[in-house]
């Protein structure tokens, strides 16, 4: 005979039901939130959404606390990393650089969905100092737009703000 102590069923069935409750709950839990990463002269920093709205724009979120400084050399490359939340939907990088006393706005191809998670920035001109770069995540909301007939909301927006020390 066994020395084990009988088994309990009633017992058994409810620490079952618990750990499936759990399991449930932990897969409902609202998921984190999704940051992105940048890189160059071998320093990493994530930054958290400065705008975050859900994908028809009916629930926004403003953190303006949310902006990554990272230095980056004239005329480095940046590297950007982005989570699944935002390469699983329209999104491009918009820029601001100096190059002779000059600013200069620029902006990357708009990436289709599922394209690509990273893209690496490289500025035109190799004494070029970048100044500021956006990440755009593009919302389900197509808009009139004058100019080029539709275009899209932006739904996200991660700021990188460039220490050119």
């Amino acid at each position: 005979m066994s020395d084990a102590p009988p088994v309990n069923r009633s017992r058994l069935a409810r620490l079952a039901a618990t750990m499936l409750a759990c399991l449930t709950v932990a897969g409902c839990a609202a998921p984190a939130t999704p940051r992105v990463s940048f890189y160059a002269d071998r320093e990493t920093i994530h930054v958290e959404p400065a705008q975050l709205c859900d994908a028809q724009l009916t629930e926004c979120s403003v953190n303006e606390a949310a902006v990554g400084v990272l230095r980056v050399p004239p005329g480095a490359p940046l590297q950007i990393s982005v989570p699944h939340h935002v390469g699983d939907t329209p999104w491009q990088v918009v820029f601001r650089y100096r190059v002779d006393g000059e600013v200069v706005d620029g902006r990357s191809e708009v990436f289709a969905p599922e394209e690509r998670l990273a893209y690496t920035l490289r500025l035109p001109e190799a004494d070029a100092q970048l100044e500021a770069v956006e990440v755009q995540r593009f919302g389900a909301v197509l808009v009139e737009d004058p100019e080029t007939g539709v275009g899209f909301i932006t739904s996200g927006i991660w700021v990188l703000s460039v220490d050119d020390r």
